[in-house]
């Protein structure tokens, strides 16, 4: 039976093995942007020898993960409750801020809440993030959205889906009101 599955805590190799496999990446793909070997890291997936805190970072940064990510045991299964009044968001764009909602220790799924402020905006030029299933669901106001060269009004939940390889950007069109967003994202992107 897989550590994956079980209550066993699972090992810093395997985290780092099962995170690359749920982004669709091969062993020379993560070794090669992370300028390893691929022998190494697979040793280090295997557990078969040890990454400084510099390699860990490294690693981190390619598959999407905080090194704390790598040491958090059974987080996803344990049922932690996210209270909004907890949470911070961090600002991107023009008049906009998103929290990120799933833990770090999700490797198939993302989802985050978005504010747009009125006219605001993920930034003046579309932009793209990985090559994930993106699904875009807005919860109040009003959004364009682009995704490449088409532009699509949305209102309160409509949705729209697109690949996040696809260039796209969100803008809250009335200028008036605030505009709330949820995006999931699968696998993760940030």
């Amino acid at each position: 039976m897989s550590n994956e599955h079980s209550d066993l805590p699972v090992s810093v190799g395997a985290r780092l093995r099962r995170r690359r496999r749920a982004l669709h990446l091969t062993l020379k793909d993560v070794a090669d942007q992370a300028g390893l070997t691929e022998g190494y890291l697979s040793q280090v997936e295997r557990d078969q020898a040890n990454a400084s805190v510099r390699t860990l970072q490294r690693l981190c940064e390619v598959l999407k993960l905080t090194v704390g990510d790598l040491f958090a045991q059974g987080e996803a299964r344990a049922g932690t409750v996210l209270r909004f009044r907890d949470t911070h968001g961090m600002s991107f764009g023009e008049g906009a801020t998103k929290i990120k909602l799933t833990p770090g220790t999700f490797d198939h799924l993302e989802v985050l809440l978005g504010h747009f402020a009125p006219g605001g905006s993920t930034g003046v030029e579309p932009y793209t993030h990985g090559s994930s299933e993106e699904l875009l669901l807005v919860l109040s106001g009003e959004v364009e959205v682009w995704v490449r060269e088409q532009r699509h009004r949305l209102s309160a939940l409509d949705s729209i889906h697109y690949l996040s390889s696809d260039p796209h950007r969100i803008v809250e069109v009335t200028g008036a009101q605030e505009a709330r967003v949820l995006w999931a994202m699968a696998p993760p992107t940030y």
